[in-house]
């Protein structure tokens, strides 16, 4: 064989070869996740199961080919920042994330790395994506409509027990989403319903029991809770310091559960779940500014019969036809 033939054989082989080692290296790629969450992991259990059963079935295992740097902020939006400054300098291939506050520390920390919401209330009008068509810059993911579903509480509430009039709203005066969004779109409800909202501002767990002592002096007659990160990790001691007032208490997904009267939310398990579609998109090669925004499709009425009994009170039979669940 003389020389020539052998030069073109080798780089024959050498063209062969390049895509194959490329496609080996991609295939064995382990991909980095960052997860940054305002909230404590407790409060996020169910819906971090639900994002990587999405993943496991576009085939991410972690272990295998998948990390997920988990920061959390445990309800002080103050550390927010540091914590996605973090996740930047580990160079995670993707932040995902949920809710206002942390999806805000996040875009502000870079404008390079993809950002995946897992929900979040009107991202357009809190300035993260240009339009949910096109987002533009680097962030998408799942919307939820939290301003029509604080509303949507409202009358739930009232539609359970007509004679109410005077409603506290339990919020955190540090989320945007609570101040900007949800409690205007409440405020414009209980003009048409007739109902007095009165706001109660808790930062943190050491204000809840000032807030409920300022409800009784006022004579609420029913709480509804805001999505809230802080709130949310403490809807343990929020039902039980309703129940101690006798007060009906309705709020996000999961108030049922720890023991409030009842729940209305987009289902956050399927949204979570959606979530791993766009990670998946932009780990082959989309641009979040294409990927368009998805809102949440499925919401659900979660009413608590025990609690009802404790206080005393009867769900209409028509409230309880609507119910997605009931727990006994």
């Amino acid at each position: 064989m003389n020389n020539r033939r052998k030069l073109l054989i080798a780089l024959g082989a050498g063209a062969l070869a390049a895509p194959l080692t490329s496609f080996a290296q991609q295939k064995g790629k382990v991909w980095r996740i960052g997860f940054l969450s305002a909230a404590a992991a407790s409060g996020l259990a169910p819906r971090m199961e639900a994002l990587r059963a999405g993943l496991r079935d576009l085939g991410y295992v972690e272990g295998k080919n998948l990390v997920i740097e988990f920061r959390r902020a445990e309800g002080y939006y103050e550390r927010l920042p540091e914590l996605a400054a973090e996740l930047v300098r580990l160079k995670v291939d993707v932040i995902v994330t949920a809710g206002p506050p942390a999806i805000l520390a996040a875009k502000q920390a870079t404008t390079t790395i993809p950002i995946v919401m897992a929900t979040s209330a009107d991202p357009v009008a809190l300035g993260f994506v240009a339009s949910l068509a096109r987002p533009g810059g680097n962030v998408t993911g799942m919307a939820s409509f939290g301003p029509e579903g604080a509303a949507k509480r409202l009358e739930l509430l009232q539609d359970a027990f007509p004679r109410t009039r005077q409603v506290a709203v339990l919020l955190n005066p540090g989320n945007p989403g609570n101040i900007k969004l949800m409690l205007p779109a409440m405020e414009a409800t209980a003009k048409s319903l007739k109902l007095e909202l009165q706001p109660f501002g808790v930062r943190g767990p050491g204000d809840l029991d000032s807030a409920f002592a300022a409800m009784a002096e006022r004579r609420i007659d029913a709480v509804v809770i805001l999505d809230d990160a802080v709130l949310i990790a403490n809807f343990g001691p929020i039902a039980k310091l309703a129940a101690k007032m006798r007060l009906p208490s309705v709020g996000p997904s999961g108030l049922a559960e720890a023991g409030g009267l009842m729940a209305y939310e987009a289902n956050r398990r399927e949204t979570y779940r959606r979530a791993a579609y766009f990670v998946d998109r932009i780990l082959k090669g989309a641009k979040p500014a294409d990927l368009p925004v998805e809102q949440a499709t499925r919401f659900e009425t979660v009413l608590n019969q025990k609690t009802a009994k404790a206080l005393g009170l009867q769900f209409p039979q028509a409230v309880l036809a609507r119910a997605d669940r009931v727990i006994e």
